[in-house]
């Protein structure tokens, strides 16, 4: 029997993970916001927006009526960005069955309550541990559309919820892996794409693949000292989620958050960045988010801190990578598997 998925949000990643529900044999309503491109969708079965060169099956229908999209869905997945969510679900309250689980594939952390994404569900949802799953993992949109090999971990206390969601997306092409560290996936998302403007700023500065390859292993020991200060595994971060997902989205040039960075390494200002990257790079706003969660629990994120200067406080670029590189030299701090606190 087919599963029905609802899938809100019609931007890359909604419309990328809608052709993986398609092709795994499930039933997709994809909500937009705008009716002229859901009309697009539905008479083109392409996206011309966001991913033109998608080609959607016909299980794939759009609309922009949340309550149609809802309408006896087994699965809710959201790919809305991380500072929408919130007002998107209270709007929607009512509108999901008891036994729908929410699927989150927004890598953020809300601005003002530093909360994660599954936290946000629940909390708006009323929903618990057991129906909330993530998806996360290096997942470039441009790349799934093509039906290139990809993997991604999915995410929930529950194992059966898991493996619900892991086979609704299971495709000769898309290989989900089952993890219950929901915390542990959720920063590795949510903090790579804070390294990645840093990743960015570094080649649009010219600085070398050396520099690169620093800022991804000092990126991931921040995420998993962090991870680890708020519960989760550090082996979580080393996988899919933590380090597979900063690799991608760090080396690519389809990635947003890399883009804005390098237009912010080049000499552009926030706004021309954000105009030329033109869709939501979530680092952006995250990055608060992450350094206060850092704050709340004392864990030093050093590159996290800097690349909220550069994008809030307007610091200059080469100040910053000249600061970072004259802080005080010390052990590289990862001991019997336990992430320490501070650089």
């Amino acid at each position: 029997m087919s599963r029905r998925v609802a899938v809100y949000g019609a931007g890359s990643w909604g419309t990328a993970f809608s052709l993986v529900l398609a092709d795994a044999g499930c039933e997709v309503t994809l909500w937009g916001r705008r009716q002229v491109l859901v009309d697009a969708i539905n008479d083109t079965r392409g996206n011309p927006d966001y991913l033109p060169q998608v080609r959607l099956p016909a299980t794939v229908r759009a609309t922009t009526d949340p309550a149609q999209a809802a309408h006896d869905a087994d699965i809710a997945v959201l790919a809305v960005s991380a500072q929408s969510v919130r007002p998107l679900l209270e709007a929607w309250a009512g509108l999901f069955e008891r036994r729908t689980v929410f699927v989150s594939l927004m890598k953020g952390v809300e601005l003002g309550t530093d909360k994660l994404m599954s936290q946000v569900i629940a909390e708006t949802t009323g929903a618990r541990a057991d129906r909330v799953a993530v998806v996360s993992g290096p997942n470039l949109a441009g790349e799934i559309v093509a039906r290139k090999p990809a993997a991604s971990v999915v995410a929930c206390p529950d194992d059966t919820t898991a493996a619900l969601v892991r086979s609704a997306c299971h495709t000769p092409y898309f290989r989900p892996y089952t993890n219950a560290d929901v915390v542990g996936c959720e920063l590795g998302g949510a903090v790579k794409n804070v390294i990645a403007l840093a990743a960015g700023v570094a080649d649009g500065m010219g600085l070398g693949d050396n520099a690169k390859a620093a800022l991804l292993t000092r990126g991931l020991a921040e995420a998993t000292r962090l991870g680890v200060a708020m519960g989760a595994d550090p082996l979580t971060l080393a996988g899919l989620a933590g380090m597979g997902d900063l690799v991608a989205t760090c080396s690519s040039t389809l990635s947003r958050n890399h883009t804005f960075g390098a237009c912010l390494g080049r000499g552009l200002s926030v706004e021309e960045a954000r105009t030329r990257t033109r869709q939501t790079a979530e680092g952006v706003a995250s990055c608060k988010g992450i350094t206060g969660l850092g704050r709340r629990h004392r864990v030093d994120l050093p590159i996290a801190e800097t690349v909220a200067d550069i994008i809030h406080h307007g610091r200059d670029p080469e100040e910053a990578v000249h600061t970072l590189m004259s802080r005080t030299t010390k052990p590289e701090n990862l001991r019997n598997g336990r992430a320490s606190t501070s650089e």
